[in-house]
């Protein structure tokens, strides 16, 4: 619920000038299928909903107050959401949007706009904190418009369930986080030169087009792969691939034309549908292509950059894409199982992306021998990969999860299948303080908080040699100590 009235609030902020603030709104509340009405100003203390006159407040009084501290106590709890760096590295985004607009079905202002703008959304985002701090109440109270229809049940469900989904993480985030080198962290001596390429693929109809970054020169010949997640597109990790390109690597960002930004550009302009399940399988095979066009010399300027052993580094759907590579094999067992409840305790918002894939799950097993290891940061898997799935893992492992990750939660789409993974030499590195956004790597962060997380895992991967492949007795890639960050606490996690 409390994404829903941020999505309320972030269309709301799209008037073009002050709009009347919302006086009242209409409650739901369980089992009983009256609505309720209730005055925004009754829910600033306890006092005034007793003292009030609308529905709920006569309600409240009949119930001795009983109902009413419930209310005060569901609308008065800090939102588990990072605001400041929420709106500053995600506002503006598509999937953001996107994301807002999906979690708004969950509550109703009437005479509101749909799209979402990120500048406003800041706005209003501030206007809502009380004493700092993001409440439900403070969202309800910065809402323009005329009524609002909430449900109490699925409110006070969802926000409890958002809070238990980032206790464990917030809490094994808060080991001693990992030191940082500037060996790792600080630019490389190499410049690294920008290009783009143009694939004629048998997969698509139309040529995949990638940007490319490289050494100008003094490359070390080794492949890096970056696929971007849901209506993404390169740019958001432009200064991983500098960072990387710096020490001497190639990097390829290929745009995934099914679910890039220019596909939800046509969505919404109503050009184009959503992207359809096919994507899961599609998704990998562009990755697999571009490798193919490296070792087939077609793409200008690679000559001498091998194509036998590739780490490949996903967010979000690029980050399930880089697993799916790895040899973890989708299914529809668990999106059958679990789709369709409401109410299930590990529900969160990336199950919308996940469910998605029923029709094609069962088909979409496209492990490439070629890829020795990957980078999954904020990978959505609990639904998508049945247990036992990690047995299939021909690459090695790194999954990387924010603690307070709305979007796709560290629990249950981290921690829980890495602790029941087989083991194989697999890590999971949490990121105190990371959401959905934040730890992208956009040119202008110089590679954000993970740039020497992911330089140390490729590094290596590359200098493992045959002893690279997952094994039981397999030690980690990464090295005890280096690869932290000095705004974001890092921490290992063990098994």
């Amino acid at each position: 619920m409390s994404l829903g009235l941020l999505a309320l609030v972030g269309a709301s902020s799209l008037w073009g000038c002050p709009a009347r603030a919302l006086e009242e709104i209409q409650l739901r509340l369980p089992l009983l299928e009256t609505k309720f009405t209730i005055k925004v100003s009754e829910l600033a203390s306890r006092q005034l909903l007793s003292q009030g006159n609308s529905d709920l407040a006569e309600l409240d009084r009949a119930s001795n107050g009983a109902l009413g501290r419930q209310l005060q106590q569901l609308f008065d709890t800090p939102l588990p959401l990072p605001v400041k760096k929420l709106v500053a590295n995600s506002a503006g985004t598509p999937l953001f949007e996107q994301a807002l607009l999906v979690a708004s079905i969950l509550g109703k202002v009437d005479g509101l706009p749909s799209r979402v703008n990120g500048e406003q959304l800041n706005q209003a985002l501030e206007k809502a904190k009380v004493n700092g701090e993001l409440t439900l109440l403070g969202l309800i109270q910065a809402l323009p418009g005329r009524t609002a229809t909430l449900d109490f049940e699925p409110a006070a469900r969802g926000l409890q369930r958002l809070k238990r989904q980032q206790t464990e993480a917030r809490q094994l985030a808060s080991g001693a986080p990992v030191p940082v080198d500037p060996r790792l962290a600080a630019a490389g001596p190499l410049q690294a030169l920008v290009s783009k390429a143009s694939l004629v693929v048998k997969h698509r109809p139309s040529p995949l087009e990638s940007e490319l970054i490289r050494p100008s020169q003094g490359g070390n010949g080794q492949l890096v792969v970056i696929s971007h997640g849901l209506w993404d597109g390169p740019e958001s990790f432009a200064g991983w691939a500098r960072h990387l390109a710096s020490h001497g690597y190639t990097v390829i960002l290929p745009f995934h034309p099914g679910s890039d930004q220019s596909q939800q550009r046509a969505m919404l302009s109503g050009s184009a549908p959503p992207p359809g399940p096919e994507e899961l399988k599609l998704r990998p095979l562009d990755i697999s292509a571009v490798i193919d066009a490296v070792g087939e010399g077609r793409i200008a300027g690679l000559s001498g950059v091998k194509s036998d052993r590739v780490v490949v580094i996903g967010h979000s759907w690029g980050a399930t894409t880089a697993l799916q590579l790895a040899g973890a094999t989708p299914s529809s067992t668990l999106l059958k199982q679990r789709c369709n409840n409401l109410a299930d305790p590990d529900r969160n918002l990336s199950w919308v992306l996940q469910c998605s894939f029923l029709d094609a799950a069962d088909r979409a097993g496209l492990a490439d021998p070629r890829v020795m290891a990957v980078a999954a940061v904020s990978p959505p898997l609990q639904l998508l990969f049945a247990p036992g799935s990690s047995m299939g893992l021909q690459a090695r492992a790194l999954l990387v999860s924010g603690s307070q990750d709305w979007v796709v939660p560290s629990d249950p789409e981290a921690i829980t299948p890495f602790s029941s993974s087989a083991p194989g030499g697999h890590d999971l590195v949490l990121v105190e303080g990371g959401d959905h956004f934040n730890m992208r790597g956009p040119q202008e962060t110089a590679g954000g908080p993970l740039r020497a997380l992911l330089l140390a895992w490729v590094q290596g991967a590359f200098s493992a040699g045959s002893g690279v492949r997952p094994d039981p007795a397999a030690t980690s890639l990464l090295p005890p100590v280096g690869w932290g960050d000095v705004e974001m606490d890092l921490v290992r996690v063990p098994r």
